[in-house]
Parts: C-alpha cells; structure tokens; sequence
C-alpha cells in the first residue's frame, strides 16, 4: 500500500469502505507526508513514551507514531473508522484503538491502565469544532501529560499564543499559557487535506509547566476573574469585574489602585502576572 497521506490512497480506502466525511466530526485527512514527519519531530518520542492521539482518522499520523514510541493509544469517536483503523494498523502491535469520546473519557485512568514507562504525550489533528474544550480538559483536570502537540485553526493558534493588547489575546489565552509554554511549530495550508477545509491550519506544541507561570492563592478565582474580564471586554476592568457578586465595586477599585491596575483599562491589556497580582490581594482581603 502507498502512504496513508497519499491523496490516491485516501480516496481508495473511503471508495473501499464507502466512508463519508462527516462535517459534525470536522474529518480532514492530511496528504503531505513533510506535515506528519512535523508532528512526530515536534513530539520528541522515544520508545518509552506512551502517546494518546486524539481523532486518528484513518491511521496516517498513528502509523508514523507507532514506529517511534513504545505504546500508542489512538481515540477514534467514529465506530465508522474503527474497522478501517484495524485494517490499515494490523501490522503494529503496539497500537490499542478505542471507539470512545475524549471528552467524556477518564483519560487519567486510562493512562494508568497502560502503566507507562516514560512520558505521556498527546497528540493530535484537533476537529476546529471541539479543539478549546480538548486543551482545557487536559489542562484542567491537570491529567499528567508532558506535552500536547496538535493541528489546530491558525486563527485558534493565534489567539493560544497571543499577548497582551492584541485583538487576538483573550481568556484561552491567558489559561493555556498560565499550565503551558506555547510553541509554534508550523503553518498548514487548507490544500494538504482532503477535503479540504476553508481555513488554513497550525501545528503548535504545549509544553506543561511543572508549576503554572504565575503564583496565585486561589485558582478557581484567578480564572473567575479573567473569565468575568474578556466576558465583557468592551467594558473597563471595573466594571466588567463588578459583574461578580462576591465583590463591592467600591473595594474592588481601591484594590486595583493598590494593584497600581488603572481601573478603567480592560482586561485585554491585563498580563497574567497582574491577573495574578489581582487575585492575590483580593484573597488576602484588600
């Protein structure tokens, strides 16, 4: 069989098992063999790494892992994909194919089933549809991974790695770099899948911080604070802020002047490090 990125072999593998894309699960197989080499470069995989990937497709990129890492576990949500999984992996051994939803799974359990030796690494072609709830499921519920390499929009690359002041730059931004270190791998271009989708794509890799980039007392008011400040990012900081019930508006500005925060900036203009500051005075009752 030619490559699995082939176009040629795409079309003939769907034409055999008369397979659809479908639209509701954002299906685009990728056809450029320099792309899939990327991803697995970006990975860093050994043979002792346990890589989960997220929508194997028909097996492309899981085939090119296999022979890199010691297990790989590829979550397919489609049980149409499942027997063409089977079919075009049958020659590895270390590959466990599973019909199940990400984002309904206990990945952490999973993950201590396989009992790894060496380090767990995600990786992934992101559907645009479902790709901030995957990270922030990962990122969240803190399950132990090293890194997260992933395709995603280039636009949701953009607003993950986006400072402070750009119109890019809003709440993804600041949880995803507050658990991870963002790095840019490669642009995609819509031509390298098929179908092919009507936006250009990125590969972009998140390295998990050992301990989160800036220090807090309270996360869970940390990401209310910057929730409640992009909700509403049209309104100044005070106001937006105001919004949550826990606070009087009259000591919440006394405690972004105390914070030297100008009250009337918005929360696009904010950097973790004064989300942080923020979150730490008004723990401590300022």
């Amino acid at each position: 069989m030619d490559k699995l990125y082939a176009p040629r072999t795409i079309n003939d593998i769907m034409k055999k098992h008369d397979f659809k894309t479908s639209k509701r699960y954002g299906q685009n197989f990728l056809t450029d063999g320099n792309i899939v080499r990327k991803i697995v470069d970006a990975a860093a995989t050994t043979k002792d790494d346990l890589i989960i990937e997220i929508g194997p497709g028909i097996g492309t990129l899981t085939a090119e892992l296999a022979k890199e890492a010691g297990k790989v576990l590829a979550i397919e949500i489609d049980k149409r994909l499942i027997p063409i999984l089977n079919e075009n992996l049958k020659e590895f051994e270390n590959i466990r194919i599973m019909n199940i939803d990400f984002l309904l799974a206990d990945i952490e359990k999973i993950i201590k089933e396989e009992k790894p030796i060496g380090d767990v690494k995600i990786i992934g072609n992101l559907p645009y549809y479902i790709t901030t709830p995957i990270i922030m499921k990962i990122l969240e519920e803190k399950i132990k991974v090293k890194s997260i390499t992933i395709m995603v929009q280039k636009e949701v690359a953009d607003r993950l790695k986006a400072h402070p002041g750009t119109k890019e730059y809003g709440a993804i931004s600041v949880a995803v770099q507050y658990y991870a270190d963002i790095k840019m791998i490669s642009q995609v271009s819509r031509e390298v899948f098929l179908p092919k989708p009507h936006v250009d794509s990125a590969v972009i890799r998140l390295d998990i911080r050992k301990k989160p980039a800036v220090e807090v007392e309270n996360e869970e008011l940390f990401f209310q604070l910057v929730k409640a400040g992009f909700n509403q990012r049209r309104k100044t900081l005070l106001n937006a802020l105001s919004q949550l019930s826990s606070f009087n508006k009259v000591a919440l500005e006394k405690t972004l002047i105390k914070c030297e925060i100008d009250p009337k900036r918005r929360a696009e203009t904010l950097s973790l490090e004064e989300f942080a500051l923020l979150e730490r005075a008004l723990s401590q009752g300022f």
